[in-house]
């Protein structure tokens, strides 16, 4: 089960006890908060904390006046202008903390964003639990042939199965002497910081992370998008359902113009305004390298 009796039992505690409060909030976070989103076998997502809202960053925005000069739907316009002009001070006001279960392969791809405050389960002082990330048949996918760090089709039949199997014995293994090498049945026991090396890639872990808006949503461009790697991607889409009730009006100029949008070079835009002129422009006549061309045409064509 992702959830332990324990960390249930916190939850239920909390959501039964709410606190009054002169801070703004956002109602749809609220919704959100001491809540466990699912994610793979084992994992989850859940709010543990949160500060700001979309008024917030308008707020932010609009340091030097006053309050009569703002209305609902000159908040939305003005974030959408900071999301199209890349003003990003305002959106550091929101900061969200997560507390996350997930793979310690993933986990190490999502620590590579080195804009966050994290703090993670110790196998230093606790044992690790018996959890591990065991892939859906779907997603045993064979090496992609034209991308050295992208996946192909999902195997087939005996082979899904001979490799589940090797996925589940040796995790499993791995974890039998994992106990072995701590226990302390008439046997001196090998320290816990030593043992945990023996451990496999694919076992849960547990971490606190904490990261401002702006951060976050740099994050949610590159692992919610369609090209990450799946395991990181499901918690990254659990993410942006979390975000998007927190503040819409944000949630919505960020899907806009940075996950529907585009980037283009100044020969892309050149090129565009040649086509939009008349003029048949190919790869030759671009001045672009055949990978930049592919990628203009997949965003034109």
């Amino acid at each position: 089960m992702p959830l332990s009796p324990d960390q249930q039992a916190e939850i239920d505690d909390l959501r039964a006890n709410p606190q009054p409060t002169l801070r703004a909030v956002s109602p749809g976070m609220e919704q959100h908060l001491y809540k466990a989103h699912d994610v793979l076998d084992h994992g989850f997502i859940r709010v543990i904390d949160y500060m700001g809202d979309d008024n917030a960053i308008t707020q932010a925005a609009r340091v030097s006046y006053g309050k009569g000069t703002k209305s609902v739907s000159n908040d939305e316009g003005l974030i959408r202008y900071l999301m199209r002009h890349w003003h990003s001070t305002p959106f550091e006001m929101c900061e969200i903390k997560l507390h996350v279960k997930l793979p310690v392969f993933v986990a190490r791809q999502w620590i590579r964003h080195r804009t966050a405050n994290v703090n993670e389960y110790s196998a230093r002082y606790s044992i690790l639990d018996r959890e591990f990330y065991i892939p859906a048949p779907e997603h045993l996918a064979a090496q992609s042939v034209v991308n050295n760090q992208g996946r192909g089709e999902a195997l087939q039949g005996e082979e899904a199965a001979r490799v589940l199997e090797f996925l589940k014995s040796d995790s499993n293994r791995a974890y039998d002497h994992y106990q072995q090498m701590i226990s302390q049945d008439d046997q001196q026991g090998l320290a816990r910081e030593l043992a945990r090396m023996n451990l496999p890639a694919n076992i849960y872990t547990q971490w606190y992370w904490k990261v401002d808006l702006h951060n976050l949503f740099h994050f949610l461009r590159l692992r919610a998008d369609a090209h990450a790697q799946y395991e990181i991607r499901v918690y990254a889409d659990a993410i942006c359902e979390v975000v998007k009730d927190w503040v819409p009006f944000a949630y919505a100029a960020f899907e806009d113009y940075r996950m529907g949008g585009a980037n283009l070079s100044g020969k892309a835009i050149d090129c565009l305004k040649r086509m939009l002129a008349g003029e048949d422009v190919t790869q030759e006549t671009s001045g672009m390298s055949k990978g930049e061309w592919r990628e203009f045409e997949g965003i034109v064509r």
